[in-house]
C-alpha cells in the first residue's frame, strides 16, 4: 500500500505494476489526479 502525497490517503489497487530490473518491482498509483510509483524489492 502506498500513501497519495497530496492527501495522505492509502491507496491500495495499483494501476499498473512491472519489474524494472530482477530485483526492482515498481508500482504506479493513481489518487486526486496524481500518478505516483511506489518502488521495491522483489
Amino acid at each position: 500500500m502506498a500513501k497519495c502525497p497530496k492527501c495522505g490517503a492509502e491507496v491500495t489497487t495499483p494501476i499498473k505494476e512491472w519489474d524494472a530490473r530482477p530485483n526492482l518491482h515498481v508500482r504506479l498509483y493513481e489518487h486526486c489526479s496524481k500518478k505516483f510509483r511506489e518502488y521495491g524489492k522483489k
